[in-house]
């Protein structure tokens, strides 16, 4: 499989078939008993409309990454068939963020009850204002790449090849595994 691809299926409550993105988003937290953030922001994921959560990672524990003196963080990926537009996905994830008490005004890389990340969304490129697809540091972040590798083994990293050969030139001794629980949601 390459880049995410575009589908179409119905949705619960629609009769018709719909237009489905298969997209992927990061979660990430280090506050407020993290585990606990990732478990409550998959499932604020799963009521997105005109979405459906497919796929979700097990949750890792990471050194924090640009900031070192904080707490390490938890991470996550999920799998999201989604109708939003790129920019309509990436407000409702900054809406789900704000609903859980994240400021985005702090420092860039510090500490964070929560962070979405738009990673992939289907096979497109996206670059405007507040929105960037693939992700611009997706390539570089073991702690990232490990949870969507184990849901999208088979995933094409664009600009960068398989997901395994990008993850065989990162060092991801400091990415551990906290429990093994992906699961497949749809």
């Amino acid at each position: 499989m390459s880049a995410p691809q575009s589908s179409h299926v119905p949705f619960a409550g629609n009769s018709r078939a719909v237009p489905s993105n298969r997209t992927f988003v990061g979660l990430g937290s280090n506050l407020a008993d993290p585990s606990m953030q990732i478990q409550a922001a998959f499932a604020a994921l799963a009521r997105l409309p005109q979405s459906r959560l497919v796929r979700r990672s097990s949750l890792y524990r990471s050194a924090p990454w640009g900031v070192p003196d904080q707490p390490d963080f938890v991470n996550a990926v999920a799998e999201i068939e989604t109708a939003l537009a790129p920019s309509a996905l990436m407000h409702a994830l900054l809406s789900i963020e704000r609903d859980f008490g994240r400021d985005r005004r702090g420092d860039r890389w510090g500490p964070r009850i929560l962070d979405l990340d738009l990673l992939l969304y289907a096979d497109r490129s996206v670059d405007e204002p507040g929105l960037r697809v693939p992700h611009r540091h997706l390539h570089e972040r073991a702690f990232v790449l490990l949870p969507l590798a184990e849901i999208a083994p088979q995933l094409d990293i664009p600009g960068h090849g398989p997901i395994a050969q990008v993850l065989a030139r990162l060092d991801s001794s400091g990415v551990q595994m906290l429990e093994s629980r992906a699961v497949a949601t749809g």
